[in-house]
């Protein structure tokens, strides 16, 4: 861009406000963020260890502990493209709309607003419908725990009647006790690593018939039916499952001091100790793991729990590990209530939804009430679909999964197609990539894609209607549906942020 266009903004920790002014917002949220708190409130979305318990049994089934473990390796190596990537465009635009709203200032002029448009649909059905997984998940682990101890039958209606209460918990939480949201990622954070601990080390402690090595590292198991290269593709979903949410410090940059330098930190941070606990727990399950069918089909529903109750023996014990991962899940559904609400409010603050004046309101507590509310009706409403068949709840998951990795695929088609059309070819954030931005871009993108197609596979043969993959045909009605919004209100009234000239001066850093 031209210099006389250019708008330079101090880089310092009191620019906050300025920079979000420059992108065309007026500061509404309170910023209550440090670094740490963020690191915590990211880890409780990204959680992977606790994220790889709730899915394991797509791993068990589509090539067992090897592609477990060395998918998990791989996934995580890539994933830190991504990670890179979305933290030099967080650092370089800080706004609560994230990752469309880096489409629509980074994408060729001609198809910005349309593709921003699009992003934010797929961004918001993302995050939305994680939070509805996590709440299944958390109650999974509540209600698990419960049969252990009781022995009863677990129905469909005490799965979702117990996903409502958790979602109003969030919601009530996210209303009234804002101001602690801080505080209680800082918390958990120490608690997520405390539980990680000790669980990590009772099962290797109480376990005293450990599978071998050679099972754990390349004993490949197969119950999908397909042959062994598809299974292992499939496999690769836990992994990419257990790796996602990371972009949620990019949605609260309008609640974090010094928001430029830390949200990308906050982003980067979160993976590594993602990549981390979840190796290294990922290993200890596979030594510890007994029957692989026993485990799958376990009467507590998790099978998690079944190998740490392999390894104690004990009720008592196995119920403690597994009500600590509970409150894990529980906390992280109140933190993806809060990323799904700013989400909701800044995609309305830019008219990207129907009735985005309502939507897009701040209550006196700096908090985006009615879109927390929405958030909440909409995560309860894809819960319910379990009353009527887990294979629709199972479709959500894979929707939750690909709407995150398609809004993040479009940010970085967009950053590829800005550099080869030299519309932007560098990124002025504190926290930058420099030469090697576009390089990771690519490889970031080429990972995305990957997972995208392979979240539409068809998981066990024979293939039937009941066991048939309908995420592409629920990524279709989600395009559909963002097509009719976008004809009836979006082309005429979706604004996107102010893409003339942010870029920072002085004390500039690469990573």
């Amino acid at each position: 861009m031209a210099s006389s266009l250019e708008k330079k903004v101090v880089d310092d920790g009191n620019s906050d406000d300025d920079v979000l002014a420059q992108l065309g917002y007026t500061q509404e949220l309170k910023r209550n963020f440090g670094l740490l708190g963020m690191v915590g409130f990211s880890f409780s979305i990204v959680t992977s260890w606790t994220a790889l318990s709730g899915v394991l049994i797509i791993g068990v089934e589509s090539g067992g502990p090897p592609v477990m473990i060395w998918g998990w390796l791989c996934v995580c190596l890539v994933t830190l493209a991504v990670a890179y990537s979305m933290a030099e465009m967080c650092s370089a635009y800080p706004v609560a709309g994230g990752q469309y709203s880096w489409v629509a200032i980074l994408a060729p002029t001609r198809w910005a607003r349309s593709m921003s448009y699009l992003c934010g649909w797929f961004m918001l059905i993302g995050i939305i419908c994680m939070g509805a997984v996590n709440n299944f998940v958390a109650t999974n682990f509540i209600l698990g725990t419960a049969q252990l101890n009781y022995g009863f039958t677990i129905e469909r209606w005490h799965t979702v009647l117990c996903a409502y209460l958790i979602t109003i918990l969030a919601a009530a939480s996210n209303i009234y006790l804002s101001h602690m949201l801080n505080k209680l990622s800082k918390a958990i954070f120490v608690w997520n690593l405390l539980s990680f601990v000790v669980c990590l080390v009772t099962i290797l402690a109480t376990n005293d018939h450990k599978q071998s090595a050679s099972y754990v590292f390349s004993g490949f198991q197969n119950f999908t039916g397909w042959n062994a290269p598809y299974a292992t593709c499939l496999g690769l979903l836990q992994s990419g499952f257990g790796m996602c949410c990371y972009d949620a410090p990019a949605h609260m940059t309008e609640e974090i001091k010094n928001a430029r330098k830390q949200a990308p930190r906050a982003i980067v941070m979160s993976v590594y100790i993602g990549f981390f606990t979840g190796f290294i727990w990922l290993i200890a399950l596979c030594f510890c793991i007994g029957d692989l069918e026993a485990t799958g089909a376990t009467a507590t529903g998790v099978p998690v729990i079944e190998i740490i109750f392999n390894s104690t023996g004990n009720v008592a014990g196995t119920s403690t590990l597994a009500s600590m991962i509970a409150i894990i899940a529980t906390v992280c559904a109140n933190s993806l209530m809060a990323e799904g609400s700013r989400a909701v409010y800044a995609f309305s603050r830019d008219n990207g939804l129907p009735f985005s004046n309502v939507l897009s309101k701040v209550s006196t507590r700096h908090v985006p009430v009615n879109a927390i509310i929405l958030t909440a009706i909409v995560q309860m409403a894809f819960n319910s679909i379990y009353f009527g068949t887990t294979t629709g709840f199972n479709t959500i998951i894979a929707i939750a999964t690909q709407g995150f990795y398609l809004s993040y695929l479009m940010p970085l088609l967009s950053r590829i197609l800005a550099h080869f059309s030299g519309k932007k070819t560098r990124l002025e954030g504190p926290y930058s990539l420099g030469r090697w931005g576009i390089v990771l871009n690519i490889i970031g993108f080429i990972y995305l894609a990957f997972i995208c197609v392979v979240s539409n596979l068809p998981s066990v043969t024979p293939v039937t209607s009941e066991n048939m993959n309908y995420t592409s045909a629920a990524t279709g009605v989600v395009m559909l549906v963002s097509l009719i919004f976008w004809i009836m209100t979006g082309r005429k009234k979706f604004t996107g942020p102010d893409d003339g000239s942010l870029l920072s001066v002085g004390n500039g850093h690469e990573m």
